[in-house]
């Protein structure tokens, strides 16, 4: 009986061994009806030894797999060019101009059955022309992908494998449908993100062609021009995210206004070294260049590499020659022929706040993407004595009280949307201006101060001293504005605490309403934000240049300065206005003129100087009051007011 046992248990040792070397050979045993026969721990045997079958046989699969792909990309790179190489290639077949072209490929005019060029013969089998142009036409060329009068047709060829599937022990791959870039040897599966792809070459510049077949390669630049100055810009030059050289033509104005204060102050002393801290492409700055020349020594300012580089090209363009600075020392490379004259431009590659604190100028523009208040400081370190600083803010929703922490983090003031918020908004950045100054003891006097939809832009020019210092630090004040019928009014001078602040507003809401019905604003400016004299003198250089633009908005700000209308505006030399007292800087007019050489003698002369000087300054000071509009606000409908800052 052991000896039956003993027989029995080698025997099913030796099937057991059979049965594994079979199934790893991946055959069936033979004989049948033994393997059948098997008990259980055959069957558990033979069941994990197909199961390592099936894992060895996964493998291969993605082995050949990975094999397969990068023959496919070796031969979708065969076609397309590689931007390593110097010579151009074909491009592939599914690119084509026209329907006709792909129809071509496809021989349509033979009367026979055709397979499509597209697609492999197993997902199309070959058929007759009139089907196969409708299969061209609904399946390839009306999905196709458009770029310069190119279109990518969708491709079935096994050119992209799409990712197998495996069904027991067999795999089922397919082909993926695909387009292929005419820019880069890509391949992408969705037509969106095809339209994506192309997009963000776009953005980065990367437009040529890189085909035999292609045409001569088109310049990615666009060419635009304003007041006679020409500048290449980049596609999507109007979103800043988008782009390295930033261009917005609604900033037109805005550059016009900037154009006419930078005038009147090269009427005054000449040459003047003017800045453009941020100088995108250029279009500021070469317009300086370009109609004030030798009055003005330009220096166009940009962080960004791109942006040098088409600053300068821009240079080129209109003619002008470029002396390129890209350290912090003082490393000049000039670019152009023969040597330095009036039409040559700096460009340099740094940082605003940098270059701001190593040279000095008589004359910055600041025009950031957003606030200004980062580059304050050093806008006023070495700005010289009288010199002119602009800056435009462009944090509309901060400004205009839509996004109220921000204002309060980035200027320090305590904002609500009112009826006069552009004002509001106005006074906001003058008082961080103010205290920007003062810490480089420098006071301020404001030329101009406009709020459009865009932006704010303050002109100011700086005065050297502690005490016009203190002088514009004290104009710093807290406004008391009533909530129920926004009357507004500064608090009074001095550090004492009144006992009901509420006396200070001109309406009686606090004793008819319930509750408190006024809030405490700012800090804000309180000082008057134009000037008269330097106004008109803007509108004649506006005049002067042809500025057709900007004439209707300086002739309303000029209006609002001398609290008029329209009505009454009248246009006459600069130099016939009798309050000529500018920012501590004295203009003698010719009636000034003629009374002081009635009267003889030096010491006699200085009295009158100093007495006309005194009631000009009482003149300017009572000629634009705080919050215009509010003297006009319960004024009959119809009349011709000017608006709060236009």
């Amino acid at each position: 009986m052991a000896a039956e046992d003993a027989a029995e248990a080698g025997l099913s040792a030796e099937r057991l061994q059979e049965a594994e070397e079979e199934a790893e050979n991946g055959g069936s045993p033979a004989g049948g009806g033994e393997a059948a026969a098997l008990n259980g721990e055959v069957d558990c045997k033979k069941v994990e030894s197909k199961n390592l079958s099936v894992k060895v046989g996964e493998s291969e699969v993605e082995t050949e797999e990975e094999r397969i792909e990068h023959e496919s990309i070796r031969e979708s790179d065969s076609n397309i060019l590689d931007v390593s190489s110097d010579y151009p290639r074909e491009k592939h077949l599914s690119i084509q101009r026209q329907l006709g072209d792909l129809e071509r490929l496809a021989d349509l005019n033979e009367a026979e059955k055709k397979p499509c060029p597209l697609c492999p013969e197993e997902k199309f089998k070959a058929c007759y022309g009139h089907k196969l142009h409708r299969h061209l036409q609904n399946l390839h060329w009306k999905i196709s992908v458009e770029f310069e009068g190119y279109r990518m047709c969708i491709c079935h060829l096994p050119c992209r494998i799409a990712k197998p599937n495996f069904i027991a022990d067999q795999m089922f791959s397919k082909t993926g449908a695909h387009y292929h870039c005419i820019i880069c040897s890509a391949t992408i599966t969705r037509r969106t993100d095809m339209i994506g792809h192309i997009n963000r070459h776009v953005n980065k510049g990367e437009t040529e062609s890189r085909f035999i077949t292609a045409p001569a390669p088109k310049s990615s630049c666009e060419v635009l021009k304003e007041a006679d100055t020409d500048v290449q810009v980049l596609p999507n030059y109007s979103t800043p995210q988008k782009t390295d050289s930033y261009f917005n033509p609604k900033m037109k104005l805005n550059r016009q206004l900037i154009f006419c204060a930078l005038a009147v102050l090269a009427e005054e002393r000449k040459p003047i070294e003017c800045l453009d801290a941020f100088g995108a492409t250029g279009i500021m700055g070469l317009q300086w260049a370009k109609h004030l020349r030798s009055s003005v020594k330009v220096t166009i300012n940009d962080c960004n590499e791109n942006s040098v580089t088409m600053i300068q090209e821009n240079c080129h363009l209109n003619k002008m020659k470029v002396k390129v600075n890209t350290k912090e020392e003082d490393n000049y490379e000039a670019i152009g022929d023969g040597e330095e004259n009036s039409n040559t431009i700096e460009v340099t590659k740094m940082d605003a706040n940098v270059i701001m604190h190593l040279r000095s100028f008589d004359f910055i523009h600041l025009d950031p993407f957003g606030t200004s208040v980062n580059y304050l400081d050093s806008a006023f370190r070495n700005v010289r004595n009288l010199g002119i600083v602009s800056l435009t803010s462009t944090d509309i929703s901060s400004l205009y009280a839509k996004a109220q922490h921000v204002a309060l983090r980035h200027y320090g003031c305590n904002i609500v949307r009112t009826e006069y918020y552009k004002e509001l908004a106005a006074r906001t950045v003058i008082a961080a201006v103010t205290r920007a100054a003062a810490r480089c003891n420098k006071g301020i006097e404001v030329l101009l101060a406009v709020a459009l939809e865009h932006f704010v832009l303050v002109v100011i020019r700086v005065l050297r001293g502690p005490s016009p210092a203190d002088d514009s630090a004290k104009k710093i004040r807290y406004l008391i504005h009533c909530q129920w019928c926004e009357e507004r009014i500064f608090q009074k001078e001095g550090n004492m605490v009144e006992e009901n602040p509420y006396q200070q507003l001109p309406c009686d809401c606090h004793g008819s309403m319930p509750g408190r019905t006024a809030v405490v604003l700012g800090p804000l400016w309180s000082g008057a934000l134009f000037n008269t004299g330097f106004l008109r003198r803007m509108l004649f250089e506006a005049v002067q240049y042809g500025l057709d633009e900007v004439q209707p908005l300086l002739k309303t700000v000029i209006c609002e300065a001398e609290c008029t209308t329209s009505k009454n505006f009248s246009t006459h030399s600069p130099f016939d206005e009798n309050k000529q007292e500018e920012c501590g800087v004295y203009i003698k007019t010719p009636d000034m003129l003629a009374e002081s050489d009635v009267v003889p003698g030096k010491r006699k002369n200085n009295e009158v100087m100093r007495n006309a000087t005194k009631r000009q300054k009482t003149d300017n000071s009572a000629e634009h009051p705080a919050f215009y509009y509010n003297i006009h606000r319960h004024s009959i409908k119809g009349m011709n007011m000017p608006n709060p800052l236009h």
